[in-house]
């Protein structure tokens, strides 16, 4: 892509609109993997009138120890006429959409070669941090509007694919799910015991510095990924903290940090009755702690649960399976498509 580069600063402008009318009611931050989520934090008793107001195609973002982070999260709001966001988080908008596309300037963003930039433009800070006219600095390149939405088109055509793959996922999760509720709905049937009758429990450890293919698994899912494993077909469960209580179910194998703990069945080959059984018992109510809630191996060993005989275990296990290995190849496909993203987003200076 022949074209010059020009300052970010000289397309984009910060916008400062508080919810002083409280017109906002969903409260978004932004992650480290650059998208909008429902916010974790506790704002009970907090003034949300003093929060930022973000409406759909306007950018917010935190420059706050971007060294450390190597990333800066950041994103447009697609999803949300409008929301809210902390006082903390600039939020900024395209000057003029005649000259530069959002969603062109959302896909810059998005790419490894910014967040290197920014990581080395945020040394000089506090704590790493960047400031606003380093932010406002850094150049990249703006071609013709009609290249720009080509581009847009092809990108947002594997995003929806993506997309695609993921919901019907969750269509299949639901389906396994509902499978599990008419199977295990009466459970006077069964006799009542502890989770220690039914799966082991072990604590994760600190994951390797190293890097690779395999999947590493905290309180908040995949953090990253590394060369090697110190679990095979688990339920992942957050250990400490905000994600105290989480699940992920891992079909494969994987590292499970010390931030987790992870559940082997004792009489089964598959976790898929394991996952849903843990679902249904709520077991961030079982921690221990307030201000960095806990749960412990000893904690989970001792939760009660209906104990359903082993035959029954294993028929829902049989019925799942094949659910959860179409769930696996949707999503290696998407795993291979956002690599095909981080190719796309590579070659935008082309």
């Amino acid at each position: 892509m022949n074209t010059n580069y020009s300052p970010i600063g000289d397309y984009i402008r910060l916008v400062d609109e508080r919810n002083t009318n409280s017109q906002a009611s969903t409260l978004l931050g932004v992650s480290i993997n650059k998208y909008f989520m429902p916010s974790v934090a506790n704002v009970i008793g907090t003034d949300l009138t003093k929060y930022k107001v973000i409406r759909k195609h306007q950018f917010a973002c935190s420059l706050m120890q971007v060294s450390r982070d190597e990333k800066i999260p950041i994103d447009c709001l697609t999803d949300y006429e409008i929301a809210m966001v902390s006082p903390a988080y600039y939020v900024f908008e395209v000057i003029d959409t005649d000259k530069l596309m959002p969603e062109y300037l959302s896909m810059w963003f998005k790419r490894s070669e910014f967040d290197r930039e920014a990581s080395f433009l945020g040394v000089g800070g506090v704590r790493g941090s960047m400031t606003w006219d380093d932010f406002c600095g850094m150049k990249f390149p703006v071609p013709p509007l009609d290249k720009q939405k080509s581009v847009v088109k092809a990108y947002q055509a594997i995003t929806d694919r993506i997309a695609l793959k993921r919901a019907i996922n969750d269509n299949l999760e639901a389906t396994a799910q509902a499978l599990f509720n008419e199977m295990f709905h009466k459970s006077d049937e069964w006799n009542t015991g502890t989770l220690v009758d039914l799966m082991d429990f072990k604590n994760g450890k600190s994951r390797p510095d190293t890097s690779g293919d395999i999947p590493v698994y905290g309180g908040n899912g995949v953090l990253s990924r590394v060369d090697c494993s110190n679990a095979e077909n688990v339920v992942v469960i957050g250990r400490v903290g905000a994600y105290c209580g989480s699940l992920y179910l891992e079909t494969g194998v994987c590292w499970v940090s010390d931030n987790a703990i992870y559940a082997k069945s004792k009489h089964c080959d598959y976790e898929y009755f394991d996952y849903y059984l843990l679902r249904s018992l709520a077991l961030s109510d079982h921690h221990i702690g307030t201000g960095q809630p806990l749960l412990t191996q000893g904690i989970l060993n001792g939760v009660e649960s209906p104990i359903p005989n082993v035959d029954a275990i294993h028929l829902f296990n049989e019925c799942a399976k094949p659910l959860f290995d179409t769930i696996t190849e949707n999503s290696n496909e998407a795993k291979a498509l956002e690599t095909t993203q981080g190719v796309f987003l590579s070659n935008l200076t082309r």
